[in-house]
């Protein structure tokens, strides 16, 4: 890895953990007596930011950061780490993607040519390019899913903060999209 691409690392992991940091700032301040009582502590404290962290990692700090504003405007109790899950999701979902999994099964069923199958969305068709299709044809694994759901929200990250924008102008002869 070049010094360049560690560098990046670092600032995105320095944003992961002052987007948790202000969120679990946030819940402090929206449900005062109520934190207390579950992150009373400093260890209490420091294994609910661990554990909350390491659950909300497939989410990017934008998400999370809109997911605890509608969670304190929304909810008059703290937030289980269930609930603020559920908000992340839903603010995942309203954004015109599939779901990953969604992604991952129709990739998974479509055919050769792949320019020409009719995706739900081009991200799909561009998430199992990067992979290789005929990674995707021949194994179902854990590792697969898993590298999957990493290309697939890396690309749509990109798309949604419209920086290092990956996908190529398509026209409707290059994919047929389902509208």
């Amino acid at each position: 890895m070049t010094p360049l691409g560690r560098q990046k690392s670092t600032l995105n992991k320095e944003k992961y953990i002052e987007c948790i940091d202000n969120l679990f700032l946030k819940l402090e301040l929206a449900y005062h007596y109520q934190f207390y009582k579950v992150f009373g502590t400093d260890d209490r404290l420091n294994e609910g930011k661990k554990l909350w962290a390491m659950s909300l990692k497939s989410f990017s700090p934008e998400i999370i950061t809109e997911a605890t504003e509608n969670v304190i405007g929304a909810q008059s109790y703290l937030p289980t780490l269930t609930d603020f899950l559920k908000a992340c999701s839903e603010i995942n979902s309203h954004n015109g993607f599939p779901s990953v999994e969604e992604a991952y099964i129709e990739a998974r069923k479509s055919y050769a040519p792949r320019a020409e199958f009719s995706w739900s969305h081009p991200i799909v068709y561009f998430t199992g390019k990067k992979i290789g299709w005929n990674f995707i044809d021949e194994k179902d694994s854990r590792e697969l899913f898993s590298s999957f759901k990493k290309i697939f929200n890396k690309l749509k990250e990109d798309v949604l903060m419209v920086k290092n924008l990956k996908f190529q102008l398509l026209t409707q002869t290059d994919l047929k999209i389902n509208q």
